[in-house]
């Protein structure tokens, strides 16, 4: 809970200042309101600070001791809920050090030695973003199993593909899975730079020039499970790239799934009929008994423009910053909060309502053989009979047109019809079913049942990298869990 109350906490950086701050300014000032997500990040980030300061002899151990053991006590107070958050202490560095000044006492003076917020926020927040990364990552593989699990079950439906919207050409309804699966599988693999960008410590860079102590920043980053330190100090804190390109890697899986769930509003909706939703991923109308609406895939849709949202709010924020650090920064959280808590919600949602979806592969069939969907087909069987394919494809489009005026589909035609076009497709068979569509595309990238079953194999291989690296890191990232468990 946030209280208002200043009086229980002075201004650790009060000594320069005759007058307080105007309580208005505190308001506006203040990220505690937030930035209480990094209270597990910053209690760690604390203790392998002290440490470190105790094995390069800046502080003694006895201070390490005391320190440590007051930090663990805060910990476990916010864990209880029994943590007083005070506006007036700003942001959550201020609120740690200042509830481990009344346990400990005067060694948590000696805490901040070497250390700016500065640095201490860049470092804490790099911390939270990259368990985002990897927490995402989850869920984005996650949603990949489910659209593979659809393909497997479905492994001979053949639905319409689709060029504007329109009936273009019959594929197998796995091989449009894959089709999302390889874009999310480069969601992937945008996350995994990500991380690699994010994971490494600011912590040491100090305000901006470094310190003038002599610590060990790769201790420290060791410790904190990071890859390695940030090169230059003053780029280390200002630097909030790695929040953008949380940010837009956020942004295009939105964008991915977007598009899935409007195909998903498509597909379920009378006039296609393709899916069935279950009961428990819909919801109905207040007037209109009847309805049976998509709202979940709706929902997907529509927060996409809220992250994009936060993409250029923060672009905006940065774009104009001189080095090196301006408190313009503190509007770099609150933005990729939410982010990661919306799509970290779709991420969850998704899996098991595209597992619950019928597919209802009589109808997509019937639907892939209609519109002329085979007029392709038709025209690349006359360039194997010998006919160039311009004037292939003016004949077959002279077919579509008498149908079109007679009301008839290609099956519907005779021999006698067939001979008005060409001779060739009156005495040959030309491919009249959605079937013999797909078993024609067994090229590398196709459609064909061959090359589908192929390429599920080899995105098992590709997907079963991104796990092992989930995993990895995730290992990683659990050093913070050993600073903060029992001492």
């Amino acid at each position: 809970m946030l209280s208002d109350n200043a009086e229980q906490s002075p201004k650790l950086w009060g000594g320069r200042f005759s007058r307080p701050t105007d309580a208005l300014v505190d308001e506006l000032n203040a990220s505690i309101g937030f930035d209480q997500r990094f209270a597990r990040h910053d209690i760690a980030g604390s203790i392998a600070h002290s440490r470190m300061l105790a094995r390069q002899q800046i502080i003694s151990d006895a201070d390490q001791t005391e320190i440590e053991r007051g930090l663990r006590q805060v910990w476990d107070e916010i864990q209880a809920g029994t943590h007083e958050f005070r506006l007036s202490d700003e942001d959550i560095h201020l609120s740690v050090e200042g509830r481990l000044r009344e346990v400990i006492g005067e060694p948590a003076g000696r805490l901040h030695t070497a250390r700016s917020r500065n640095d201490q926020v860049a470092t804490d927040f790099r911390m939270w973003t990259r368990e985002a990364l990897v927490m995402l990552a989850a869920g984005v593989i996650d949603t990949t199993d489910a659209l593979l699990e659809i393909g497997d079950r479905y492994q001979d439906a053949i639905m319409p593909g689709y060029t504007h919207l329109q009936r273009a050409q019959p594929v197998l309804l796995r091989h449009h899975m894959l089709a999302y699966g390889e874009m999310l599988l480069r969601d992937l693999d945008r996350l995994r730079e990500t991380f690699r960008r994010t994971n490494v410590s600011p912590l040491g860079a100090g305000a901006l020039a470094g310190v003038t102590y002599p610590v060990d920043r790769n201790f420290t980053a060791e410790l904190l499970g990071f890859d390695g330190i940030c090169d230059n100090s003053l780029d280390a804190v200002s630097d909030r790239d790695f929040v953008i390109d949380t940010l837009a890697a956020c942004s295009q899986i939105s964008m991915h799934l977007s598009r899935l769930a409007e195909e998903l509003v498509i597909w379920s909706t009378p006039e296609f009929g393709f899916i069935e939703l279950d009961d428990a991923f819909a919801t109905g109308s207040s007037i209109m008994p009847q309805k049976k609406n998509p709202d979940v895939a709706e929902l997907i849709r529509g927060k996409t423009g809220r992250v994009y949202g936060h993409l250029i709010a923060m672009l905006t924020v940065n774009k104009g910053l001189p080095l090196t650090y301006n408190k313009d920064l503190q509007e770099d959280k609150e933005g990729v909060f939410d982010t990661v808590d919306t799509l970290g919600m779709i991420l969850r949602v998704l899996p098991p309502m595209l597992k619950s979806t019928t597919f209802k592969p009589e109808i997509m069939e019937r639907a892939a053989g209609g519109g002329f969907a085979l007029a392709t087909d038709i025209a690349d069987y006359l360039v194997t009979q010998g006919m160039p394919f311009r004037d292939a494809h003016e004949v077959v489009g002279a077919v579509v047109g008498y149908c079109d005026r007679e009301g008839k589909d290609f099956p519907d035609l005779t021999p006698e019809e067939w001979q008005q076009f060409s001779p060739v497709l009156a005495e040959g068979r030309p491919p009249l079913t959605p079937r013999d569509a797909v078993q024609a595309r067994n090229v590398a990238g196709g459609t064909g049942d061959t090359v589908v079953e192929s390429a599920r194999s080899e995105f098992d291989g590709k997907l079963g990298k991104m796990r092992e690296w989930v995993s990895r890191s995730t290992d990683k990232i659990g050093t913070l869990d050993d600073l903060l468990g029992a001492g």
